[in-house]
């Protein structure tokens, strides 16, 4: 049973503090390090992971980018929306568990000193108080991890679909650029012939003119 209601507690300490100056790639995403701040720069690293910490050298609030630095020393712009003040919710989970085992431990070395020290039940009690008020803290974090995780997921799914939208009108746009210049091509030739027509009406009419007998003045 303790230990159930330890594995509760390992699901989230007290937040995990960010390092000054740095953001992290949000859950469940790959995103694209560029030269510039807009989406027609080139790519320098085409999928940055999720939880990735980048040191923050800038920003451009109207084209909507971060400058950034990797830890391998790469600089570049990321867009903004990708962005978080905290690590992703998977590694805040595995420092959760890496105390949560830290508790559990002290805790059985507590227990095998109370079977030595009998006189150290008060001392006992208040350290079972204080794993309580931990775990109230954990199952708290817990549910912020879930929430910020299930919202991660909504964004990816969106993210996806926006993609394939977008995709769809740039295919549509393409056609009805074929089409234009299409009828660009028709209405020209048709000028053309129309022209051509004019002419050889009028080189007709002109030869039907001169073929005619000249009337004779004193008829």
């Amino acid at each position: 049973m303790l230990r159930k209601v330890l594995l509760a507690l390992l699901l989230v300490l007290g937040p995990v503090s960010a390092f000054a100056a740095t953001l992290y790639i949000s859950d469940e995403l790959t995103v694209p390090l560029r030269r510039g701040p807009s989406n027609g720069h080139k790519i320098i690293n085409a999928a940055l992971p999720s939880g990735l910490a980048l040191e923050v050298l800038g920003e451009d609030k109207s084209a909507g980018f971060t400058q950034v630095r990797t830890p391998n020393g790469i600089e570049g712009w990321v867009p903004s929306q990708f962005l978080s003040d905290q690590p992703v919710a998977k590694d805040r989970l595995a420092a959760a568990l890496k105390r949560v085992e830290a508790l559990e431990g002290q805790l059985k070395s507590t227990r095998e000193n109370y079977q030595d020290v009998r006189g150290a039940r008060t001392e006992i009690e208040g350290r079972a108080t204080e794993l309580g008020k931990e775990n109230q803290r954990l199952q708290t974090e817990l549910a912020e991890i879930r929430r910020v995780s299930a919202t991660a997921l909504t964004q990816f799914e969106e993210n996806k679909q926006l993609k394939s939208d977008n995709g769809t009108l740039q295919t549509q746009v393409s056609q009805l650029t074929e089409e234009v210049s299409d009828l660009k091509r028709n209405v020209m030739l048709r000028w053309l012939l129309s022209g051509g027509a004019l002419v050889l009406i009028g080189l007709a009419l002109g030869a039907w003119i001169k073929s005619r007998p000249k009337r004779s003045t004193w008829a």
